[in-house]
């Protein structure tokens, strides 16, 4: 057998996850951020489409609701519902970061990333609407997330720095 086989079947399972989640409405097709083209499924390596106003501003027609920012208390309770999902559900937390209008996590788990990610967008969002944060009809999570496969414990290690440390400024309590 030849040992770069081997080291493929080393690496065939990720040992961790970088999932990001964002709030509804609040990075468009279009941006300045630069985004993913939808048809392509966002493949590795693709070009992110170019800063677009045309297209953002049509993306920004079709929203049915406001975009969506996450005030202090509402970041409180995104903060506990992850943390209850990874309780619940066996997943190691590593890192996590909730800001106004997204929230970053690094998780240790053998598990499939979109399951997860959907069990944090659906525990945050009954968690806000338990505590009567939000209304029942607000739309809170865009479609999908990012979901990054950490193959490394460094990796994974380098995906929690990120989280915890590359954020920006610590977010006040408001």
């Amino acid at each position: 057998m030849k040992s770069d086989y081997i080291d493929f079947q080393e690496r065939s399972e990720p040992v961790g996850y970088l999932i990001t989640i964002r709030c509804y409405g609040t990075w468009l097709h279009g941006d300045h951020r630069g985004s993913v083209n939808r048809r392509s499924y966002n493949r590795y390596g693709e070009k992110k489409i170019e800063p677009n106003f045309h297209l953002e501003k049509s993306d920004k027609e079709f929203l049915k609701n406001p975009p969506f920012r996450l005030s202090a208390l509402q970041r409180e309770a995104v903060k506990l519902a992850i943390k209850e999902v990874c309780d619940v559900r066996g997943i190691v937390l590593y890192a996590l970061n909730v800001r106004s209008n997204h929230a970053h996590i690094a998780v240790k788990t053998s598990r499939p990333p979109e399951p997860i990610m959907n069990s944090f967008k659906s525990y945050a969002t009954r968690k806000l609407r338990e505590l009567g944060l939000v209304g029942s009809q607000e739309k809170i999570w865009a479609r999908h997330g990012s979901t990054k496969y950490l193959w490394s414990e460094e990796q994974l290690c380098l995906a929690s720095h990120y989280v915890e440390n590359e954020q920006g400024e610590e977010l006040r309590f408001e």
